[in-house]
């Protein structure tokens, strides 16, 4: 639909709203939404929204919207969402675990798929979470080629995490959602998202 452009970081963690939206809506009942819609829907502007699509040559009719099934196809295709992407899991404790169960349960998720947890605890290795088996983080190495694992979170104690990265990115790993509280490194061509929920409470702690 159009040619696309390379897109900022915050226009891509906006895509994920917007198929969120969609994704609550019937097609049925609305064949087509418009950008005043969609941007009502996730608190932004329908201009934000029309500024959004604009790097992935999505366009819709003007004075008419897009349509609703369209739309919602080409996010998922942007996102990649319209195929398998496999997903491994280090650090099975109380988070991870966690992590798992919710991630599992959800149909949104379908398309990223767990389908590996690796942790040092051998009271926890070889057992099932979610379906999901728990590895030695020894074979990490080798359950990433198995599995052809794209993305990895990281949910384990802050103990040679860049070391373990490393290893992941070696092995083909292209982004990692990161709870470890410590600062990692990955090259330009891989993708880093942490989650601190620490510094999250200290800075809503101000606004109490």
């Amino acid at each position: 639909m159009g040619r696309e452009r390379k897109a900022p970081d915050v226009v891509v963690r906006r895509l994920p709203l917007y198929l969120r939206a969609l994704e609550t809506i019937d097609h049925n009942e609305t064949p087509i939404i418009s950008s005043e819609q969609l941007a009502q829907m996730v608190g932004t502007s329908a201009g934000q929204v029309r500024k959004d699509l604009s790097y992935f040559g999505v366009f819709g009719k003007q004075g008419v919207g897009y349509q609703t099934v369209a739309l919602r196809g080409e996010f998922r295709r942007i996102l990649k969402l319209d195929r398998e992407i496999r997903v491994g899991l280090i650090g099975v404790g109380n988070l991870g675990a966690a992590l798992v169960r919710y991630h599992q349960k959800s149909p949104v998720h379908r398309p990223l798929q767990i389908v590996a947890l690796f942790d040092v605890d051998e009271k926890k290795i070889g057992r099932k979470i979610a379906d999901v088996e728990v590895y030695p983080l020894e074979e990490l190495e080798s359950r990433i080629a198995e599995f052809q694992i794209k993305l990895m979170i990281l949910a384990f104690p802050a103990v040679n995490v860049q070391e373990v990265v490393d290893l992941c990115i070696k092995n083909g790993v292209k982004s990692f959602l990161n709870f470890v509280p410590a600062a990692i490194k990955v090259p330009p061509e891989v993708k880093l998202h942490t989650s601190d929920v620490t510094l999250e409470l200290q800075s809503l702690a101000y606004y109490t």
